[in-house]
């Protein structure tokens, strides 16, 4: 990070050697979809960056992608952008955008708060924060993404009535998120009762992390920017 970023992400960019094929879609199909952050002030144009005026939804951390190409899939009308700097992600990410043939997903590969500080007021109709790192060790929390800083840029970005959408499968996070969210005065929990967030919505695909279930089973927490 410059100066003008300072470092805001932890943990590792890289993890095993890539394979032939994904380090050409790196090469080859990145450059094509990378979202450029302006300088300030200047905000990320979307009508240019889709090539149209659409929804756009923003997915913070896209893990290797499948959440993501399937929402675009799903949502053909719609603009999505991803930020994933692990690159081992971008990379499966980049194999299912080629093998599905989505044209409405954009990438950014560094910390999504750049991203965030770029985007226009009332820019975003749902934005998804879905399994964060929950930095379990209490001297760690000052790290965890759910937080007021970052609830407080989502509210500016988002449309009144857009969705923020948080998912974690980690005990210690749930409780963290929902208090955080439901604190927040610019958004509205809409779950009535516990099935409401332990039972996975329709349209909300399940992906091969959740399915290992490493730290428990997930939850699922819908929110309305009011």
């Amino acid at each position: 990070m410059t100066a003008e970023h300072p470092r805001t992400l932890y943990g590792r960019r890289r993890g095993k050697k890539l394979r032939a094929g994904q380090e050409a879609l790196l090469d080859s199909l990145l450059p094509k979809l990378l979202v450029a952050v302006p300088q300030a002030p200047q905000k990320i144009d979307l009508a240019a960056l889709f090539g149209t005026s659409r929804e756009v939804w923003l997915e913070v951390g896209f893990g290797a992608g499948e959440h993501l190409v399937w929402q675009a899939e799903q949502h053909a009308d719609v603009g999505l952008i991803g930020c994933e700097p692990y690159v081992n992600g971008v990379a499966k990410c980049l194999a299912h955008i080629e093998r599905t043939g989505v044209t409405n997903v954009r990438l950014f590969t560094d910390d999504a708060r750049l991203v965030m500080a770029a985007l226009p007021d009332r820019s975003l109709a749902r934005a998804f924060v879905l399994f964060p790192d929950p930095w379990p060790k209490t001297r760690h929390h000052k790290r965890r993404f759910v937080a007021r800083a970052n609830l407080d840029i989502l509210a500016r970005l988002m449309k009144p009535g857009a969705e923020l959408r948080l998912a974690t499968d980690d005990p210690s996070y749930l409780p963290w998120m929902i208090e955080h969210a439901c604190s927040h005065p610019a958004f509205e929990w809409l779950a009535n009762g516990p099935a409401d967030w332990r039972t996975r919505p329709a349209d909300w695909p399940s992906t091969r992390y959740e399915q290992k279930k490493i730290a428990g089973t997930p939850a699922f927490l819908r929110f309305r920017r009011v």
